[in-house]
């Protein structure tokens, strides 16, 4: 497989930081140019912090880290200590971080990234609000031909969202970015509630991370033990949803999952629904798709990936 220049846009948050493990210790497949932190699960001050906590675990303290947008463009941030707790990392144990942070902001090394690669080089993985990437668009709407596709963690498209009834976390949080980037042009791949929620962290599969018997496989397993969401009645099983890993993983290994092409929209007027991703999944409006939208997974596969690749850092 070559390998594919990413950037990781997050809002680490613990499932966030599995994938930027995840992404980390696959070289052979992803070229990581830089992480970009966006307030969401916690506040941006929390989440530049954490991203660079993730990079020293997995042994690459000179990844460029760059703070991006505090807050969403047009609503109050809300976050979700009551999920991944007051640091967004509780559970990992990991000290404070000594790798300096970028002085230059999220949406310019975006802009200044994506400018200066050929057409369709780029792929942009977003794992939480899209606030940056969208601000971007705004900034430079040139940069959407040199972007491969964005695949994104966010929506949810047959089911119930998460944040609200109607709208899941990341997309609730700044729907008007999400729009942004829906409308922007280059194509989209949804991991959303949909499938998330078939990728269950059971005890059985939680031991095998367990076993690993690393520094990371230590720091995962106590980010995930804090993050269980034990839901059988939500979820069909005992264990929590590992939802950002999915983008990553979906990078290293497509056949994991399988999805569906549609038109893809985000609802920004109704009080009511406000965030909610609208897709056109039987095509009565006539508009074309511009996104695949993941709802099945191989649940097994996925989590044999996942302990694969954490067993090399």
């Amino acid at each position: 497989m070559a390998q594919r220049p990413v950037i990781v846009d997050c809002d680490p948050g613990q499932d966030d930081a599995v994938a930027l493990l995840m992404a980390l210790a696959s070289p052979e497949s992803l070229k990581v140019l830089g992480i970009t932190c966006v307030a969401g699960n916690v506040p941006l001050e929390l989440t530049q912090r954490n991203a660079r906590r993730i990079c020293e675990l997995a042994g690459q303290p000179d990844l460029p880290v760059f703070a991006g947008c505090p807050r969403p463009m047009l609503l109050p941030l809300t976050t979700a200590e009551a999920v991944h707790g007051k640091t967004g990392l509780d559970g990992s144990g990991l000290p404070e971080p000594t790798m300096a942070l970028q002085d230059r902001h999220a949406v310019d090394f975006i802009i200044d990234t994506c400018l200066s690669a050929g057409d369709g080089e780029i792929t942009i993985c977003t794992l939480g609000p899209m606030t940056n990437l969208a601000v971007a668009f705004v900034k430079a709407p040139q940069i959407a031909g040199k972007i491969k596709e964005i695949v994104f963690m966010g929506g949810a498209a047959l089911g119930p969202g998460n944040r609200t009834p109607a709208a899941e976390f990341n997309i609730a949080t700044d729907p008007h970015a999400a729009q942004v980037v829906m409308e922007a042009g280059p194509p989209l791949v949804m991991f959303g509630l949909d499938v998330t929620h078939r990728v269950i962290t059971t005890p059985a599969r939680l031991d095998a991370i367990t076993r690993i018997g690393s520094p990371v496989s230590e720091a995962v397993t106590g980010m995930l033990t804090f993050y269980d969401r034990n839901d059988p009645d939500r979820y069909g099983e005992r264990g929590g949803p590992l939802h950002d890993p999915c983008v990553i993983a979906w990078l290293l290994q497509p056949d994991l999952f399988r999805g569906k092409q549609v038109h893809l929209s985000v609802e920004t007027g109704s009080p009511l629904t406000m965030g909610q991703t609208v897709a056109d999944w039987w095509g009565v409006t006539g508009k074309g798709p511009n996104a695949t939208i993941m709802d099945r997974a191989d649940s097994d596969g996925f989590y044999s990936l996942v302990v694969d690749r954490l067993s090399r850092l």
